[in-house]
């Protein structure tokens, strides 16, 4: 599928929601490796990719975002187990979806790229070069089980931001939607600023940039608008659903007030919008609802 020519057919592309809060919903235990219910419950993972997509997602993000090397480590499977099992489950989704509603066209499947859980150097003992390592094994995985594109999201390093582009740009011709975790403050934990993200972002070659996870729709807005300023690339905008309760766990902003929340980056030009921790087939519903009335 041609990622830059879906962005271009649209007013606004739908993403999914959360994949960890639906698995726990689905009987993912504390503790236990989302990533690894591609292999043990390969259904459920179908299952909830395809509700996201009958929801009105245009493109669906793969299990894989803990699925590198260093993660995987102590469970006895390889990445290519596990992105292969993954897209074929999101692959398998979006087929069934779009025969169901006798559509010419399905929805798209991203490569999910999340941080290696180690921290680079100076900071931390992981090495650029083992870094890039890392992803570029996620990276040529993906393409060849058939991913659209990569998202490379949730990052708070610009240099493992940095890697994991590289790595993708170097290896495959895969797309890149690239986004960082930003906190109220406007800075990533490691100090990244918005500016700083989007510039080298779109240098290392991203279609669309963004952020995603740790704030609730009205506490990126800001942030969101000092990327939009920053660079003329599409951007993304998918936050939690507020924050969860200390007692329930329950995350606190319904479907419908999340919407409402997401209106506003219609005014600044927010083209790729979705839900991060919290959010369910619900709240990509009352997106679609939302943004095409």
């Amino acid at each position: 599928m041609d990622i830059t020519e879906l962005i271009n057919s649209k007013e606004y592309i739908i993403l999914d929601g959360a994949m960890g809060t639906m698995l726990q919903a689905h009987g993912l235990k504390a503790g236990q490796s989302p990533m690894l219910m591609n292999i043990t419950s390969a259904e459920t993972v179908e299952s909830i990719h395809r509700m996201y997509i009958e929801a009105g997602s245009d493109i669906v993000f793969a299990n894989t975002f803990g699925a590198n090397a260093l993660m995987l480590k102590k469970t006895g499977y390889s990445p290519t187990i596990i992105i292969t099992a993954a897209i074929e489950a999101a692959k398998r989704a979006a087929a069934s979806a779009s025969a169901a509603a006798a559509s010419t066209s399905a929805a798209a499947v991203a490569l999910d790229v999340g941080p290696t859980g180690d921290i680079l150097e100076p900071y931390g003992e992981l090495e650029f070069e083992e870094a890039y390592e890392v992803f570029k094994e996620m990276a040529i995985i993906g393409e060849n089980a058939g991913a659209d594109l990569v998202v490379i999201e949730t990052m708070s390093d610009p240099e493992e931001l940095r890697a994991a582009m590289t790595a993708v740009r170097d290896n495959t011709n895969l797309p890149i939607f690239a986004t960082m975790t930003f906190e109220k403050s406007g800075f990533t934990f490691m100090g990244c600023t918005p500016e700083k993200f989007a510039q080298t972002a779109e240098n290392l070659g991203a279609v669309a940039v963004g952020l995603n996870c740790s704030l609730e729709p009205q506490q990126m807005y800001e942030i969101a608008k000092r990327i939009k300023n920053t660079t003329g690339l599409p951007l993304i905008v998918k936050p939690n659903a507020g924050l969860p309760d200390a007692v329930s766990g329950e995350y606190r902003t319904e479907a419908a007030r999340f919407a409402e929340q997401m209106l506003p980056y219609a005014e600044i030009g927010a083209k790729i919008i979705g839900g991060c921790c919290g959010t369910t087939p619900e709240y990509i519903k009352e997106l679609v609802k939302t943004f095409n009335a």
